[in-house]
């Protein structure tokens, strides 16, 4: 930890906000102006829209984070948790992965913790679901779903078959219409090496409150996406919602029971409850509450951008909308984090302050392979595409979103060998729990049993 004297700029979060905001102000600055200190749980950042292609082993898990410490070099990486924060004192307590909590002092704050998955109190949900936000669940959702078809080609069981078969995810928005699409393609591609699994013995449900899928992409190309993952045999149940799923048996709202151990939870995000314990003004659903330059209202000293960030969405404002809000996705998050850079740069030297705004572009969404719906926005014309054309946009834009040109030549190199090499297919279930066959191994041997003896015959 640096002990220089230099005013330091702390940023909480090294998700896609924090990485970039830190890139952009190490850039910017003079030589030894400021010290950036960078703190996160992980060491690395996840780019979040390729998590389903993870999933199905589309791209290497590797190639889908970044290495704060390669990336953000010349700033303070540190692994742990900011706790609390005084921002009287403009200090802030860190929790570090191993040791005593110890107080940092700052100068200049910027908040990127992003966003948790919103959930709810139904039964069963905490122990049988599956997030999607990080590469650790991405990586655990294929090995779970390889290790069911496994198990159902294994057992003579038809009710655990049938349960190992059924795959539900709840949540009908990019995260989940992107990871079904994804999975189902690995899912049919795998059943090809069992014997006793076939497509046909898959059940395949999404389940979403709305009323339609993909809201992002407008109603009609979610219309496109909803019949297009029907075609494949996968059943959607909009307007209803989970109610339990206690042991894997899962009861809709609308009456529907099945048993399931594949149980998928992408029902959106919320900002992080963390925030609530920093003393910041927080908007009516938990965000930081910002201004149009991207600064904490109240506080001249701290920034906020992307998912845990209630920004004004300026261009929707000048076109007669005074609540228009900026949406928590990947487009606005990159951008906003330059311009926060920019303005963490500027207020320390005390110079004017840019403004955030940013017209939409539109959205792309994969639906599996060579699968999938884009929106593009040029001024007033929108053009909508679908298809195999929807897939190459999708991969395209998310493709060159993915930071640093390491990242970007590992993902693309891992879709050229795709088109010649075919799907991996292992399941690599083991790696939750590496240390289990050597601990059975290694421990001491049971104590040999005492012999039986036999009782006297009476003589």
């Amino acid at each position: 930890m640096s002990t220089t004297e230099r005013p330091r700029i702390l940023v909480v979060g090294g998700g896609y906000v924090g990485l970039y905001a830190a890139r952009r102000i190490l850039k910017k600055m003079r030589y030894a102006e400021a010290t950036v200190t960078v703190v996160d749980p992980r060491s690395y950042m996840t780019y979040q829209p390729f998590l389903p292609e993870a999933a199905a082993g589309s791209i290497s898990p590797r190639h889908v984070v970044v290495p704060l410490r390669r990336v953000v070099r010349g700033a303070e990486v540190l692994t742990g948790r900011v706790t609390t924060i005084d921002q009287d004192r403009k200090v802030a307590t860190i929790a570090p992965l191993v040791g005593e909590a110890y107080e940092l002092p700052f100068d200049y704050l910027v908040i990127a913790m992003g966003a948790v998955s919103r959930t709810f109190p139904i039964p069963g949900l905490a122990e049988q679901g599956i997030g999607m936000k990080g590469i650790e669940e991405a990586i655990g959702l294929r090995n779970h779903v390889l290790e069911q078809l496994d198990k159902a080609d294994s057992t003579t069981d038809e009710e655990v078959r049938r349960k190992a078969l059924t795959f539900v995810f709840v949540g009908g928005g990019f995260a989940g219409a992107e990871t079904i699409g994804e999975v189902e393609d690995l899912a049919r591609d795998a059943a090809k090496y069992y014997q006793n699994v076939s497509r046909e013995d898959m059940r395949f449900v999404l389940v979403d409150a709305a009323d339609k899928i993909l809201p992002e992409v407008g109603p009609k190309l979610g219309q496109y996406g909803k019949e297009h993952l029907e075609s494949r045999g996968i059943e959607i149940y909009l307007e209803t919602s989970m109610d339990s799923c206690v042991d894997g048996h899962v009861v809709l709202k609308n009456g529907l029971e099945v048993d399931s151990s594949t149980i998928v939870w992408t029902a959106g995000v919320k900002p992080n409850p963390a925030l609530s314990r920093f003393g910041l003004p927080l908007g009516p659903r938990g965000h930081v509450d910002c201004n149009e330059k991207l600064q904490i209202n109240g506080l001249d000293y701290a920034w906020a951008a992307g998912d845990n960030a209630q920004v004004p969405d300026m261009v929707g404002r000048r076109a007669g909308n005074p609540n228009a809000w900026c949406p928590p996705n990947a487009q606005h998050a990159l951008r906003q984090a330059k311009v926060l850079g920019d303005n963490v740069v500027a207020g320390m030297r005390g110079f004017p302050q840019k403004e955030y705004s940013h017209a939409n572009k539109g959205a792309v969404a994969g639906l599996g392979l060579h699968k999938g719906v884009a929106m593009i926005v040029m001024g007033k014309v929108k053009i909508k595409l679908k298809g195999r054309l929807a897939w190459y946009m999708h991969r395209g834009y998310h493709g060159m979103a993915m930071p640093t040109w390491n990242r970007k030549i590992r993902v693309f190199a891992d879709w050229t060998l795709a088109m010649f090499l075919k799907r991996e297919v292992v399941s690599l279930g083991a790696i939750e729990s590496p240390r289990e066959e050597f601990y059975e191994a290694a421990k001491p041997a049971p104590a040999p049993a005492a012999p039986v003896q036999e009782k006297a015959k009476a003589s």
